[in-house]
């Protein structure tokens, strides 16, 4: 597939996705980023720096959402996305503080896990 055909047909995927949808790719995209991160072996790189900028913020946004006064969620599931988020955001300031490819790996599988859940994946 030529790259002017994937372009057009992922602008028609993302507009029709739902929300729970394009929150799943992105959980999915800053779990790739995170790992191709990793991949790349240099914890001081730009790649690894735009990486976990992009997961923070990701996470910021899902707080923000969470505790908004109109959310339509309910409280508890609120009080848990916010808890979730509270842990990503203080795990990823660290890790942007001091990159430590071994603490990846649980923001990786919180973002897939979460991703997999929202698309109805086991």
């Amino acid at each position: 597939m030529s790259n002017s055909a994937a372009s057009a047909y992922a602008r028609v995927a993302t507009t029709t996705a739902s929300p729970r949808d394009i929150e799943a790719q992105t959980l999915l995209k800053a779990a790739n980023k995170l790992q191709d991160a990793i991949n790349s072996a240099e914890p001081f790189s730009e790649q690894t720096t735009q990486a976990l900028m992009f997961n923070r913020k990701l996470w910021t946004i899902f707080l923000s959402e969470a505790m908004r006064e109109n959310n339509p969620q309910p409280i508890d599931v609120r009080q848990r996305i916010a808890n979730i988020s509270v842990f990503v955001l203080s795990q990823t300031a660290a890790l942007q503080m001091s990159p430590q490819f071994d603490h990846f790996r649980p923001l990786i599988e919180i973002n897939r896990n979460i991703a997999a859940g929202l698309s109805g994946r086991p």
